[in-house]
């Protein structure tokens, strides 16, 4: 009975970090595509994540919503922080908060 119950919490731990490691690719690339849009350089190539929390998404079943944050430039001399919201594995919102164009 033991050996199952270990069984049980190890299969549970490596789905919960397959799931994070798919959740941070799709706000990778929401983050990049974002970045592209708005024609600002995406620095570092890469996003954090920054919070987690019990959610509900559009069905009305309970999952985990992530937040991830990424740095961006408008000039290349400056960073300024952007922030990606994904719930379940779909992206909610991306937010380039203080994008800040220099004619």
């Amino acid at each position: 009975m033991i050996e199952l119950i270990v069984f049980l919490l190890l299969a549970l731990a490596v789905w919960f970090v397959a799931d994070g490691l798919k959740a941070r690719e799709t706000a990778h690339a929401a983050a990049r595509r974002a970045c592209d849009e708005a024609g600002v350089q995406f620095l570092d190539d890469t996003v954090s994540q920054s919070g987690m929390r019990l959610a509900r998404d559009a069905d009305g079943r309970a999952t985990l919503e992530r937040q991830f944050r990424f740095e961006f430039s408008a000039t290349g001399d400056d960073r300024q922080q952007g922030r990606v919201r994904l719930v379940g594995n779909r992206v909610q919102d991306v937010n380039l908060a203080r994008l800040w164009l220099v004619e």
